[in-house]
């Protein structure tokens, strides 16, 4: 047994996880999406609902957790899963106080507020977010107001209307909430967007959402108990992106 009381407690926490008491974990129409199953049974979110997703290809990537699953269900190793079940019990029937939430992160963009200074971040923030408000100027007509510093600055109606009406096409629960968790990771509903709309991939959004750490991170050195947090946001960025992706 070892005597390092963190790693003793890691140890305890694994032991409370439920043991695996299933097969296969297999994927089955159900209705007018796909259900996961263990053994033939399905399975439930933690709200008792079954676990359906509206694409095979979905539904695939959650099975594949289950399935990858060893010993014991551990909940931190499936973030699909996790994904989806908020998105079950939570999103679908909330989704309007969702969608406006995401509304509000653009009315409030990480993208318009850029540093004073050094120099260098000034200028690499609009080497790098410039592109991304100008392709949202081009293609939906929406101008924002860009201001040094951390004081909040209202933003047009007219942009934040065009931006509501791209949001629009995104409106089923399962997109709702893959977006709502790329745009609190980012900081970003635009980036989000741009990501959504294939303008961006997932690395140069992710990149893009930690542009002013990374440059911390350049000055200061790496961290090792800060990179341990920022895989594991990026493991539930992924999740999102791939969601996205499997439902189109």
């Amino acid at each position: 047994m070892t005597n390092d009381p963190i790693r003793r407690s890691q140890e305890l926490m694994r032991a409370e996880l439920p043991k695996k008491f299933y097969a296969e974990a297999t994927v089955a129409p159900e209705g007018d999406g796909f259900a996961v199953k263990l053994d033939g049974r399905p399975v439930k979110t933690p709200s008792r609902k079954p676990l359906i997703l509206p694409t095979e290809a979905a539904a695939e990537h959650v099975r594949a957790e289950w399935q990858a699953q060893e010993k014991v269900i551990d909940p931190a190793k499936m973030p699909m899963t996790r994904l989806a079940n908020t998105i079950i019990d939570g999103v679908a029937v909330n989704a309007d106080a969702v969608f406006e939430e995401i509304v509000s992160y653009a009315g409030n963009d990480m993208l318009f507020y850029r540093a004073e200074s050094p120099e260098e971040l000034v200028a690499r923030q609009a080497e790098r977010w410039g592109p991304v408000l100008d392709w949202v100027a081009e293609e939906y007509g929406a101008r924002f107001v860009l201001v040094e510093g951390v004081m909040f600055a209202e933003q047009p109606a007219e942009s934040l209307e065009a931006f509501r009406r791209a949001l629009a096409h995104h409106r089923a629960p399962f997109e709702l909430g893959a977006l709502h968790v790329m745009t609190t990771l980012t900081g970003s509903a635009l980036v989000t967007l741009a990501l959504a709309r294939g303008r961006l991939t997932l690395d140069e959004a992710w990149a893009l959402g930690n542009l002013e750490e990374d440059w911390t991170i350049e000055l200061w050195g790496h961290d090792e108990e800060a990179a341990r947090r920022r895989a594991k946001r990026f493991e539930d960025m992924k999740a999102a992106h791939d969601l996205f992706v499997a439902l189109g």
